[in-house]
């Protein structure tokens, strides 16, 4: 949305993409604060929760773009308006926004273009969740993931810092996106959003990372090993079967069958230490009786 409101105002290069950030930072944040305050209502529950919420903000998303950009939200320019005069066109051109951080401080290597300065943003970003790891508040959020009720017992304000974690979550997602789509240089308008999430999630678990830590090395390993099946697995269907679709259709197995793994892993491994911690309670409970 931010990025929509930046392209009819005409706001083009980098200081487009800064506006839409500080724009969109309002936004995830509300997003991130309804997310986080349902959350806590559905301890236990997240993953389904977070399942429904996607359809709904997703419906949410698309009334607003679909029907009130142009009619109650001003749009002035006809070209990412829909002909009957409201509503936002299937495509947003980005044309003069693409590659804008990609191309700023660029060098070229023997024909290949290195973005300094997307490595710059990003070793920057490293750098803070390093330093955010080692603060009060990172230590609560690891203590909090690690075990909630031992976490409340320590004097933690679990729901606040669920929240909290969960805010800031969605404001980096809401760069990443932006970041993402100033690369392609145009977007979907009503798909855009729910085609970056699971090559996340994915590349994620692919490098090595579950779903109760990642950290910084799980995401750059996830993304060489995932971007590599994007070249690989169409010559491997060529070369196996004369196909690059059968290549293609391979990597989408792999791909999301190791976010259904990881997941299933989780959950085995969940019911097995409850499973266990109930046996020990319950033996402890036998040697008690037994002395008294």
């Amino acid at each position: 949305m931010a990025l929509i409101f930046v392209t009819d105002w005409q706001i083009w290069g980098i200081p487009g993409v800064v506006l839409a950030m500080i724009l969109s930072v309002p936004l995830s944040a509300l997003l991130g604060l309804m997310c986080g305050k349902l959350m806590n209502m559905a301890k236990g529950r997240e993953m389904i929760l977070g399942y429904m919420m996607n359809y709904f903000v997703t419906g949410l998303y698309q009334l607003l773009v679909l029907y009130f950009m142009g009619s109650i939200i001003p749009i002035k320019h006809a070209s990412i308006r829909l002909p009957r005069g409201y509503g936002i066109r299937t495509t947003v051109n980005l044309a003069n926004m693409r590659q804008c951080l990609d191309n700023e401080f660029a060098i070229l290597y023997k024909g290949v273009k290195i973005p300094v300065l997307n490595f710059i943003i990003i070793a920057l970003l490293c750098l803070f969740v390093v330093w955010f790891r080692r603060t009060k508040l990172g230590q609560d959020m690891r203590a909090v993931g690690q075990d909630m009720e031992v976490a409340q017992a320590a004097g933690i304000n679990v729901d606040r810092t669920r929240i909290i974690s969960i805010i800031i979550s969605t404001v980096f997602a809401g760069f990443g996106q932006i970041i993402y789509l100033q690369n392609i240089g145009n977007f979907p308008t009503y798909t855009a959003h729910s085609q970056i999430g699971m090559f996340c999630i994915a590349a994620l678990l692919v490098g090595g990372a579950s779903v109760e830590r990642a950290s910084i090395g799980n995401v750059f390993l996830g993304v060489i090993l995932f971007h590599t099946m994007f070249i690989v697995a169409p010559r491997a269907g060529v070369a196996i079967t004369g196909d690059a679709m059968i290549g293609e259709y391979f990597r989408v197995f792999v791909s999301y069958g190791v976010i259904t793994l990881a997941l299933i892993m989780y959950e085995i491994k969940k019911r097995r230490a409850r499973s266990q911690g109930g046996e020990l309670l319950a033996r402890a409970q036998r040697e008690g009786g037994v002395q008294s």
